[in-house]
Protein backbone atom coordinates (compact mmCIF):
# COMPACT_ATOMS: atom_id res chain seq x y z
CA UNK A 1 0.00 0.00 0.00
CA UNK A 2 2.30 2.17 -0.05
CA UNK A 3 2.03 5.64 -1.82
CA UNK A 4 4.37 6.41 -4.71
CA UNK A 5 4.03 10.30 -3.76
CA UNK A 6 5.39 9.91 -0.61
CA UNK A 7 9.24 11.29 -0.76
CA UNK A 8 9.68 12.88 2.33
CA UNK A 9 9.56 11.91 6.19
CA UNK A 10 7.22 11.40 8.72
CA UNK A 11 7.21 12.01 12.74
CA UNK A 12 4.91 9.85 14.50
CA UNK A 13 2.98 10.97 18.03
CA UNK A 14 3.52 7.36 19.12
CA UNK A 15 2.13 6.94 22.37
CA UNK A 16 2.36 3.06 23.17
CA UNK A 17 -1.42 1.95 22.15
CA UNK A 18 -3.73 0.75 19.91
CA UNK A 19 -4.50 3.94 17.36
CA UNK A 20 -0.62 5.56 17.80
CA UNK A 21 0.81 1.93 16.84
CA UNK A 22 -1.62 2.10 14.02
CA UNK A 23 -0.76 5.51 12.96
CA UNK A 24 2.81 4.53 13.17
CA UNK A 25 2.44 0.94 10.79
CA UNK A 26 0.50 3.19 8.42
CA UNK A 27 3.73 6.01 8.21
CA UNK A 28 6.17 3.17 7.43
CA UNK A 29 3.81 1.69 4.87
CA UNK A 30 3.89 5.24 3.41
CA UNK A 31 7.22 7.40 3.87
CA UNK A 32 11.24 5.80 3.53
CA UNK A 33 12.26 7.66 6.71
CA UNK A 34 9.61 7.32 10.17
CA UNK A 35 10.80 8.59 13.34
CA UNK A 36 8.27 8.31 16.58
CA UNK A 37 8.24 10.60 19.53
CA UNK A 38 6.52 9.81 23.02
CA UNK A 39 5.08 12.20 25.72
CA UNK A 40 5.71 11.94 29.72
CA UNK A 41 3.40 14.10 31.49
CA UNK A 42 2.87 12.29 33.76
CA UNK A 43 0.31 10.15 32.69
CA UNK A 44 -1.87 7.80 35.35
CA UNK A 45 -1.79 5.07 32.27
CA UNK A 46 2.38 6.00 32.05
CA UNK A 47 2.81 2.36 31.66
CA UNK A 48 2.08 2.99 28.03
CA UNK A 49 5.39 4.38 27.76
CA UNK A 50 6.72 0.65 28.31
CA UNK A 51 5.49 -0.78 25.68
CA UNK A 52 6.67 1.72 22.90
CA UNK A 53 10.10 -0.27 22.12
CA UNK A 54 8.35 -3.66 22.00
CA UNK A 55 6.18 -2.34 19.54
CA UNK A 56 8.82 -0.88 17.67
CA UNK A 57 10.68 -4.10 17.60
CA UNK A 58 7.42 -5.77 16.63
CA UNK A 59 6.61 -3.78 13.79
CA UNK A 60 9.68 -4.22 12.61
CA UNK A 61 9.52 -7.91 12.21
CA UNK A 62 6.31 -7.38 10.88
CA UNK A 63 7.83 -6.23 7.21
CA UNK A 64 11.01 -6.20 6.29
CA UNK A 65 10.55 -2.72 4.49
CA UNK A 66 9.25 -1.09 7.84
CA UNK A 67 12.72 -2.24 9.70
CA UNK A 68 14.55 -0.24 7.22
CA UNK A 69 12.22 2.50 7.68
CA UNK A 70 11.91 2.92 11.07
CA UNK A 71 14.22 5.57 12.28
CA UNK A 72 14.52 6.74 15.76
CA UNK A 73 12.69 7.28 18.80
CA UNK A 74 12.23 10.44 20.87
CA UNK A 75 10.68 10.93 24.26
CA UNK A 76 10.12 14.45 26.02
CA UNK A 77 9.17 15.13 29.30
CA UNK A 78 6.72 17.38 30.01
CA UNK A 79 5.46 17.51 33.93
CA UNK A 80 4.39 20.51 33.96
CA UNK A 81 1.04 19.75 31.63
CA UNK A 82 0.21 16.75 34.27
CA UNK A 83 0.68 19.62 37.08
CA UNK A 84 -1.42 21.85 35.17
CA UNK A 85 -4.13 20.02 34.28
CA UNK A 86 -5.53 17.63 37.30
CA UNK A 87 -7.68 15.45 35.09
CA UNK A 88 -8.90 11.73 35.70
CA UNK A 89 -5.27 10.74 33.36
CA UNK A 90 -2.89 12.50 35.51
CA UNK A 91 -4.42 12.08 39.12
CA UNK A 92 -6.01 9.26 41.15
CA UNK A 93 -9.38 10.13 40.68
CA UNK A 94 -12.49 8.53 39.44
CA UNK A 95 -13.41 8.77 35.67
CA UNK A 96 -16.41 10.67 35.07
CA UNK A 97 -17.83 13.61 33.25
CA UNK A 98 -17.75 17.20 34.35
CA UNK A 99 -20.16 20.06 34.87
CA UNK A 100 -19.77 21.53 31.03
CA UNK A 101 -20.42 17.82 29.56
CA UNK A 102 -16.51 16.58 28.75
CA UNK A 103 -15.39 13.67 29.90
CA UNK A 104 -12.51 14.37 33.38
CA UNK A 105 -10.28 12.24 31.07
CA UNK A 106 -9.43 15.38 28.80
CA UNK A 107 -6.72 16.85 29.74
CA UNK A 108 -7.02 20.37 28.22
CA UNK A 109 -4.70 21.81 25.51
CA UNK A 110 -2.60 18.35 25.64
CA UNK A 111 -2.62 17.55 21.74
CA UNK A 112 -2.21 21.32 21.08
CA UNK A 113 1.08 21.12 22.79
CA UNK A 114 1.68 17.48 21.85
CA UNK A 115 1.84 18.81 18.39
CA UNK A 116 3.53 22.01 19.02
CA UNK A 117 6.48 20.03 20.39
CA UNK A 118 6.44 17.36 17.24
CA UNK A 119 6.48 20.42 14.99
CA UNK A 120 9.65 21.79 16.87
CA UNK A 121 11.41 18.00 16.44
CA UNK A 122 10.31 17.70 13.36
CA UNK A 123 11.94 20.94 12.26
CA UNK A 124 15.34 20.12 13.44
CA UNK A 125 15.02 16.51 11.84
CA UNK A 126 13.98 17.63 8.85
CA UNK A 127 10.80 15.94 8.83
CA UNK A 128 7.57 17.27 6.90
CA UNK A 129 4.58 15.18 7.79
CA UNK A 130 3.34 14.93 12.20
CA UNK A 131 1.27 11.84 11.89
CA UNK A 132 -1.53 11.76 15.07
CA UNK A 133 -3.95 9.00 15.87
CA UNK A 134 -6.62 11.99 16.50
CA UNK A 135 -10.04 10.76 15.50
CA UNK A 136 -13.75 12.57 15.95
CA UNK A 137 -15.63 8.94 14.82
CA UNK A 138 -14.73 7.34 17.75
CA UNK A 139 -13.70 10.35 20.32
CA UNK A 140 -14.75 10.66 23.81
CA UNK A 141 -16.00 14.55 22.91
CA UNK A 142 -12.25 16.01 23.11
CA UNK A 143 -11.86 19.27 21.01
CA UNK A 144 -8.45 18.95 20.46
CA UNK A 145 -9.58 15.73 18.62
CA UNK A 146 -11.50 17.75 15.95
CA UNK A 147 -10.59 17.47 12.53
CA UNK A 148 -10.85 21.45 12.64
CA UNK A 149 -8.49 21.75 15.22
CA UNK A 150 -6.02 19.84 13.51
CA UNK A 151 -7.05 21.80 10.33
CA UNK A 152 -6.05 25.27 12.70
CA UNK A 153 -2.61 23.99 14.09
CA UNK A 154 -1.39 22.32 10.63
CA UNK A 155 -1.91 26.54 9.12
CA UNK A 156 -0.22 27.75 12.73
CA UNK A 157 2.15 25.54 13.11
CA UNK A 158 3.10 26.43 9.24
CA UNK A 159 3.08 29.93 9.97
CA UNK A 160 4.87 30.14 13.23
CA UNK A 161 7.65 28.23 11.70
CA UNK A 162 7.69 29.15 8.34
CA UNK A 163 7.57 25.43 6.85
CA UNK A 164 4.69 23.47 5.34
CA UNK A 165 4.22 20.60 7.50
CA UNK A 166 1.29 18.20 6.73
CA UNK A 167 -0.46 16.72 9.75
CA UNK A 168 -1.86 13.04 8.80
CA UNK A 169 -4.91 11.63 10.82
CA UNK A 170 -5.32 8.36 9.42
CA UNK A 171 -7.65 7.27 11.61
CA UNK A 172 -10.11 11.14 11.77
CA UNK A 173 -12.98 9.10 9.56
CA UNK A 174 -13.05 5.93 10.58
CA UNK A 175 -14.60 4.10 14.39
CA UNK A 176 -12.59 1.44 16.40
CA UNK A 177 -13.51 -1.66 14.44
CA UNK A 178 -12.23 -0.31 11.45
CA UNK A 179 -9.41 1.03 13.06
CA UNK A 180 -8.07 -3.06 13.98
CA UNK A 181 -9.52 -3.81 10.26
CA UNK A 182 -6.85 -0.91 8.79
CA UNK A 183 -4.04 -2.59 10.74
CA UNK A 184 -5.10 -6.00 9.50
CA UNK A 185 -4.86 -4.40 5.86
CA UNK A 186 -1.44 -3.19 6.71
CA UNK A 187 0.09 -5.75 8.28
CA UNK A 188 -2.12 -8.61 8.26
CA UNK A 189 -3.03 -11.01 11.24
CA UNK A 190 0.67 -10.23 12.76
CA UNK A 191 0.50 -6.72 13.25
CA UNK A 192 -3.17 -7.36 14.64
CA UNK A 193 -1.81 -10.12 17.64
CA UNK A 194 1.17 -7.30 17.98
CA UNK A 195 -1.13 -4.79 19.07
CA UNK A 196 -3.55 -6.55 20.97
CA UNK A 197 -0.45 -8.21 23.11
CA UNK A 198 1.89 -5.80 23.46
CA UNK A 199 0.26 -2.29 23.19
CA UNK A 200 -1.79 -0.48 25.86
CA UNK A 201 -4.72 2.08 26.51
CA UNK A 202 -6.39 1.23 29.55
CA UNK A 203 -6.81 4.63 31.11
CA UNK A 204 -6.36 3.24 34.71
CA UNK A 205 -2.67 1.19 33.70
CA UNK A 206 -4.01 -1.95 34.33
CA UNK A 207 -2.17 -4.75 32.44
CA UNK A 208 -3.35 -7.64 34.64
CA UNK A 209 -5.64 -9.13 32.72
CA UNK A 210 -5.13 -10.58 29.12
CA UNK A 211 -8.30 -10.00 27.25
CA UNK A 212 -9.06 -10.78 23.48
CA UNK A 213 -8.20 -7.59 22.47
CA UNK A 214 -5.35 -7.04 24.46
CA UNK A 215 -4.49 -6.25 28.63
CA UNK A 216 -6.40 -3.65 30.56
CA UNK A 217 -9.18 -3.49 33.70
CA UNK A 218 -11.74 -3.83 30.89
CA UNK A 219 -14.33 -1.00 32.48
CA UNK A 220 -12.70 2.23 31.56
CA UNK A 221 -14.36 4.15 28.47
CA UNK A 222 -11.08 3.10 26.55
CA UNK A 223 -10.96 -0.47 27.44
CA UNK A 224 -14.98 -0.48 26.67
CA UNK A 225 -14.23 1.35 23.16
CA UNK A 226 -11.18 -0.89 22.53
CA UNK A 227 -13.27 -4.09 23.25
CA UNK A 228 -16.28 -3.36 21.44
CA UNK A 229 -14.47 -2.49 18.49
CA UNK A 230 -12.66 -5.53 18.22
CA UNK A 231 -15.57 -7.70 18.60
CA UNK A 232 -16.99 -6.06 15.51
CA UNK A 233 -13.94 -6.41 13.92
CA UNK A 234 -13.95 -10.19 14.45
CA UNK A 235 -17.46 -10.41 13.47
CA UNK A 236 -17.37 -8.58 10.29
CA UNK A 237 -14.32 -10.24 9.30
CA UNK A 238 -15.73 -14.07 9.70
CA UNK A 239 -19.29 -12.98 9.04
Amino acid sequence: MADARADDGALVLFSGGQDSTTCLAWALDRFPRVETLGFDYGQRHRIELACRARLRDGLAQVEPAWARRLGADHTLALDALGAVSETALTRDTEIGFEAGGLPNTFVPGRNLVFLTFAAALAYRRGLRHIVGGMCETDYSGYPDCRDDTMKAMQVALNLGMERRFVLDTPLMWIDKAQTWKLADELGGRALVDLIAEESHTCYLGERGERHEWGYGCGTCPACDLRARGYARFVAESTG
